[in-house]
């Protein structure tokens, strides 16, 4: 029951600076080795161990592909990026300070992959049966104070079977060790902040309050955008007659005047702190927490509305790694391809199959990038880590996701699983119905503001033949369906309550499964693996999906502009798809594979080609070194072509192809693309922004081989070497090559297209940082930089 607030109205105490919560990040100085075996080597967090390990290819009697779904064979590591599972054993040797005795001293992980125990001095403290769910372990009566202590974890990857796709392995979130007194602070992520009308903001936290004061004192300031302070109050809350924990409302209802609204294109955030402060006034803990206000809708009629006006969800689902990376959760990776997305029109992102960094939370909410969570993918024990069977789990698991994640205003939908209907093993033999109806009834304890859901194939056993939707989608508050957008309309018929979210859309049906929806009505949705992940094969050389619109190092393929004539349809653009191979690939019933496309104006002479220019205007016109191919319209009454011209039989010839895009016969955008010279030098372009000398932050340099016109030559394939002087070191090399059998952790790749990316991990020491390319076909060169 929630007491009634006491507001303290004599004096209005300050926030200060001088809280005793102590943070240390433990990011550096680990020391790692794989199985047990061999020397230690340090290593510093984030850090996939499983990225490093050599590619395993299929023995001779597996298939080399994922599945083999008519024989139920799959092979043993094509889902996982061919990579050998195993263990990774790592240890920090820490030192606490004397004057933390006496304090309540927490070791906290925002994640291990897959499953790990955690040792303090050699005794087991703790450990997560799913990694990628943080936890905290009260380590306080473990530590010996002023003297060398020994934190040890062991991260497992090998119980068979528990993940369908590359998880990496290891330590590959952040971690750090924190305190507070024993005796008054707040909880593990303690404030539950929300806003309505836009206008007004409500305040709740978790607190404990050993003492024997009669009351609990916090104080609350309110920080706009600017760092103003539009807030500040001091109240004092009734204790509970033997409660030891208390959860209250602090503050109701706060107006804010002239609020800085949430949006797509103006994502401001506004801050909350929050003091525990004793009798006398000091500072016994303190927290904070980002958030933004905005409002968010969901209904038949409309689909989504965001601060009251329409929006469409235009995005992707996909896991969680970071390409050449891994899954080790560097910041700036993730925030490379936030930026990379919005260039390229997308607003939202399906966290699918787990909760991603909280990292990643924070830049969404930074960007304007709208967010469906997901917890788990099915639910049982095979595919939630193993260890533990899943209803063991989740009693555990949702509390901490929503917690962490609430306060956050690009979360706008909660989703708790993925494809449950094609697992026959589910809780209650009901294909998710009563365990979604548990999960959701805990789910709202914490979080009321924010609607519920699954995606789903659509129907039971077979999709294809099945009529009705599926129980579940009967009982989710809103209709999220894989791929089956062909059953909004009658399914929206029968049942017109229903409100309908596509989770998951076909790269190879881009265009179609976008227009061929009711966009007035739906939500939106997610196209699947649009950035080529590892893991989840479709066939051996392939060490991943390579059916996205941008490869694995994000440089962008020719159908990504055919995403952005879609969702950015008030810029006009042309671009030149030269089709190099149809796509024929099947996925669960699918059709995935994309017609193998370039855009380069390389190739044999006297060749006949077929291509497409990708455009949102209405006519494009096709020139070949000036000569014009003719004219044709942009077929937009055609849902299945529209934005798509064919053009075939061009017979090729050196030179310049050029595409002009018209509106009401002007021309309004080009493409061309030239057949290129022979390559004659690198040049290495380094992104445009500074580099932080925190121990984390990313380099990404890209590295090209260009002609005497300083074009990048498509058919450069030489091998590069890198070396590094200053305080960096190479986190990875990459060339988006999905079929290289080159390792990411090295100092040397070949050229792909014409190019490869080096990516560069800060010291702590800012210096000066030298990166230098060689090459037995060109010339060294040397790139400097400087971490500050």
């Amino acid at each position: 029951m929630k007491r009634k607030i006491i507001a303290i109205t004599a004096v209005l105490m300050t926030l200060s600076a001088s809280a005793q919560r102590h943070f240390e990040c433990l990011n550096d100085g680990w020391e790692f080795r794989l199985n047990d075996e061999g020397p230690w080597k340090q290593v510093n967090v984030p850090h996939d161990f499983q990225i490093e390990q050599p590619w395993v290819a299929p023995a001779a009697d597996e298939k080399a592909d994922n599945t083999d779904v008519a024989a139920n064979i799959k092979s043993r590591l094509s889902s996982r990026g061919f990579k050998e599972m195993g263990k990774g054993y790592y240890r920090l040797h820490y030192t606490p300070s004397k004057e933390l005795k006496g304090q309540r001293v927490l070791l906290d992980f925002e994640g291990i992959m897959y499953t790990a125990d955690v040792y303090v001095n050699m005794k087991h403290v703790g450990g997560t049966n799913y990694g990628y769910i943080g936890f905290e372990i009260d380590i306080t009566d473990d530590l010996e104070y002023g003297k060398d202590n020994l934190i040890e974890v062991v991260a497992d990857t090998r119980e068979p079977g528990n993940s369908r796709w590359y998880t990496g392995g290891g330590l590959f979130r952040n971690v750090s060790i924190f305190s507070t007194p024993k005796d008054l602070y707040f909880g593990r992520h303690p404030l539950y902040i929300t806003t309505r009308d836009n206008k007004f903001v409500s305040i709740s936290a978790e607190f404990t309050n050993l003492t024997k004061e009669k009351a609990t004192i916090i104080a609350i300031e309110i920080l706009a955008p600017d760092g103003k302070c539009v807030y500040n109050e001091t109240i004092a809350l009734k204790r509970h007659k033997m409660a030891r924990h208390q959860e209250e409302r602090i503050a109701t209802d706060v107006k804010i005047t002239n609020p800085k609204i949430w949006d797509l294109d103006t994502p401001h955030l506004y801050k909350v702190k929050a003091q525990l402060l004793r009798e006398d006034g000091s500072v016994a803990d303190e927290v904070s927490d980002d958030f933004g206000i905005r409002t968010i809708e969901f209904g038949p009629d409309f689909g989504l509305k965001l601060n009251g006006k329409k929006v469409i969800l235009k995005g992707y689902a996909n896991h969680h790694t970071l390409g050449a990376l891994g899954a080790a959760a560097y910041p700036k990776a993730i925030e490379k391809r936030l930026k990379l997305i919005k260039e390229f029109g997308m607003n939202h992102i399906r966290t699918s199959h787990n909760p991603y960094s909280r990292d990643f939370i924070r830049l969404c909410d930074k960007y304007g990038i709208l967010l469906v969570d997901e917890l788990y993918d099915k639910w049982t024990r095979q595919h939630t880590g193993g260890k533990v069977p899943f209803e063991q789990l989740w009693q555990n698991d949702v509390p901490e996701w929503i917690k962490r994640d609430r306060n956050s205003p690009s979360v706008i939908l909660w989703s708790l699983g993925n494809e449950l209907q094609q697992d026959p093993n589910m809780p209650f033999n009901d294909f998710g119905v009563t365990m979604y109806k548990l999960q959701k009834t805990l789910l709202q304890r914490y979080d009321s503001t924010r609607l519920v859901t699954v995606a789903m194939h659509p129907r039971y056993r077979n999709w294809e033949t099945d009529s009705l939707p599926h129980d579940l989608a009967m009982q989710t508050d809103i209709q999220a369906y894989n791929y089956r957008y062909m059953y909004f309309p009658g399914d929206g018929h029968r049942f017109p309550w229903m409100t309908f979210y596509q989770s998951e859309a076909s790269m190879a049906a881009m265009g179609p499964n976008y227009f061929e929806m009711n966009l007035d009505k739906v939500i939106g949705l997610a196209y699947w693996g649009a950035i080529d992940y590892l893991g989840e094969s479709q066939g051996w050389p392939a060490k991943g999906w390579a059916q996205g619109c941008f490869d694995i190092s994000l440089e962008p393929k020719p159908k990504a502009y055919l995403m952005k004539s879609i969702f950015k349809p008030e810029e006009p653009l042309v671009h030149i798809a030269v089709i190099d191979k149809k796509g024929d690939m099947m996925w669960n019933g699918v059709q995935t594979g994309n017609d193998g496309m370039s855009d380069h104006w390389n190739r044999m002479a006297g060749q006949e080609l077929s291509l497409i220019t990708y455009t949102n205007t209405e006519e494009v016109e096709l020139l070949l070194n000036g000569k014009s191919l003719g004219k044709k319209l942009n077929p937009k009454d055609d849902t299945k072509q529209r934005n798509q011209i064919r053009w075939n039989s061009i017979k090729y010839a050196d030179g310049k192809l050029e595409a002009i895009a018209y509106n009401n016969g002007k021309p309004i955008a080009r493409h061309k693309i030239e057949t290129t010279g022979k390559a004659v030098k690198l040049v290495a372009t380094p992104e445009d922004n500074q580099w932080k000398a925190d121990g984390t932050d990313l380099m990404h340099i890209r590295i090209e081989a260009v002609d005497s016109k300083g074009r990048r030559v498509p058919m450069a394939q030489d091998e590069l070497k890198f070396e590094v002087e200053g305080d960096a070191k190479i986190a990875a090399v990459s060339n988006g090559d999905i079929n290289s059998e080159e390792l990411n952790v090295t100092s040397h790749r070949r050229l792909w297209n014409g190019s490869a990316l080096v990516i560069l991990r800060a010291g702590k020491t800012p210096s000066k940082v030298t990166l230098k390319t060689t090459s037995g076909a060109y010339k060294t060169i040397i790139t400097k930089l400087t971490t500050q």
